[in-house]
């Protein structure tokens, strides 16, 4: 490779996505297994309208896996909270009913930051959840605590909206175990459009919070409320001012378009009026997404669906597979060979830049659902003081993010794609939050990952290792990095923080 060392992977499956795949079909909740349906067809038909080729590496399993994913996040319509909640009301043995007493009308049981995640039925894309339960047993009973995440979950599980599902968990548990009252409080994040990215990491999510309340909640002045709101502080939770989210726009692909039948949408304008101008959607990809809602059983005519399998599309398109050449100071990289060697051999290393928190958002071509992150880059530059213009930089990421991807891969084209301009030396540090590491059943929400690309001569290899390091000291990334430092051999490594 003459001066340029060739990296190698030291580790794999930075999105989870290379486990040993599981059973064929998904075995549903009541024992039988998931009908023959159209769902994998369906996926099938939507890559091909990405442009890409469904037998290619990488795509080979896709439509098992979407297929198996929406099944298990919609497995809530298949259950009943009379089944979880039968069998599970105990007796307060030896616990009189005074006010007060926990088998009484006084006590209050709370069960906080339950971690779940739900489809967004306005876009279909899932997104996650923080729910906290409350209730005040009555006549003498209380329920197991795993109970009320689980009733949570059977409703998480379905096409939702926030505050639809605080009404729906709040509205079965006080039907199923007849409480003097039930609270329910709920934190949800929303993933934005890959343009709206300006912020760091989770920064950029749309946040909203939501609440439902029942019997001694109820009311302005229910000393029962307050109490649930003030245990709710103690984990830095404060429902007071998360209220005011509540009116902000929660699917953020919702208010551009009003759906049509023929497949296509009118943009709204601030006036709320429609404007001329339509933007065409794939007819044969509407349909597609049409019949995978039909084989999970779901009606896509049905009103709060209505346009909901257009807008998945719309989010789709975002990614289509693109042959475009990118060009940063001049330099085309997708006709770049990133082992073309300069003419001299001096190095500048004073000229060592770098360019961090660059915001992305791609689509994990393993299961079409998006990760989203930061991206740092270092590199040694010529020395004659002409650095890279961070927007190059910006533009550079967004070309190798908007597509389907996988961080490993998205890692070292950028990597290369700097070091085809520096010639000597470039890192490139991409950390990531994967939706499929919350949904399918993983559910590991506080999960990020990151990846590390390192192309230089052996002699500077070391050096980029400290001078990243030194840019980053006070970034998340650094524990990862340092325990990293000693592979000096590692020109990619994949870790994981959980």
């Amino acid at each position: 490779m003459g001066a340029l060392e060739e990296a190698h992977l030291a580790a794999v499956a930075a999105c989870g996505c290379d486990e040993e795949e599981e059973e064929d079909l998904l075995v549903e909740v009541g024992g039988g297994e998931a009908p023959g349906d159209a769902m994998e067809p369906a996926v099938r038909a939507l890559l091909a309208g990405l442009g890409e080729d469904d037998r290619r590496e990488g795509l080979r399993r896709t439509p098992k896996r979407v297929a198996k994913a929406f099944r298990d996040g919609t497995r809530g319509y298949r259950q009943k909270v009379k089944d979880i909640v039968q069998g599970a009301l105990f007796p307060e043995v030896g616990v009189d009913k005074r006010t007060g007493s926990a088998g009484g009308t006084g006590g209050q049981v709370v069960v906080r930051d339950i971690d779940l995640y739900s489809y967004c039925k306005s876009c279909l894309l899932p997104f996650s959840i923080q729910c906290h339960v409350g209730y005040v047993p009555s006549g003498g009973r209380v329920v197991g605590l795993s109970k009320l995440s689980r009733v949570a979950d059977v409703f998480a599980k379905r096409f939702q909206n926030p505050q639809r599902l605080a009404n729906e968990v709040c509205g079965a548990l006080h039907a199923s175990i007849q409480p003097a009252g039930v609270a329910v409080a709920m934190q949800c994040w929303h993933i934005p459009l890959p343009e709206n990215f300006k912020c760091k990491n989770s920064g950029a999510l749309i946040r909203t919070s939501h609440s439902s309340r029942s019997g001694v909640f109820e009311g302005e002045n229910s000393s029962f409320w307050n109490d649930f709101v003030a245990l709710l502080k103690l984990r830095g939770i404060d429902m007071e001012m998360d209220s005011r989210s509540a009116s902000l726009t929660w699917c953020p692909l919702r208010p551009h378009e009003v759906p049509l039948c023929n497949g296509h949408a009118k943009r709204i304008t601030t006036n709320g009026a429609s404007s001329a101008k339509s933007a065409s959607i794939p007819s044969n990809m509407v349909s597609a997404v049409s019949s995978m809602l039909l084989s999970l059983g779901e009606d896509p005519l049905r009103k709060e669906l209505l346009g909901s399998p257009q807008r998945y599309v719309q989010w789709l398109m975002r990614f289509r597979a693109c042959n475009l050449d990118v060009k940063l100071n001049g330099f085309t990289f997708n006709s770049a060979s990133v082992y073309e060697r300069p003419g001299e051999d001096a190095t500048d290393h004073r000229a060592f830049s770098s360019e961090l928190h660059l915001p992305f958002c791609a689509q994990c071509e393993h299961h079409l659902l998006p990760f989203y992150g930061v991206v740092h880059i270092g590199y040694f530059g010529s020395g004659d003081g002409e650095g890279i213009n961070r927007s190059h930089f910006q533009a550079l990421v967004h070309f190798y993010g908007c597509k389907l991807q996988v961080q490993e891969r998205m890692t070292r084209q950028i990597a290369e794609a700097v070091y085809s301009v520096s010639h000597r030396g470039a890192i490139v540090v991409v950390e990531a939050n994967h939706i499929c590491m919350i949904s399918r059943g993983i559910e590991k929400i506080r999960s990020s990952t990151a990846t590390i690309a390192v192309l230089a001569r052996q002699v500077l290899r070391r050096l980029l290792w400290f001078e990243v390091l030194i840019q980053l000291w006070h970034g998340a990334i650094l524990p990862l990095l340092v325990g990293a430092t000693s592979v000096s051999s590692c020109g990619m490594l994949c870790l994981k923080k959980m």
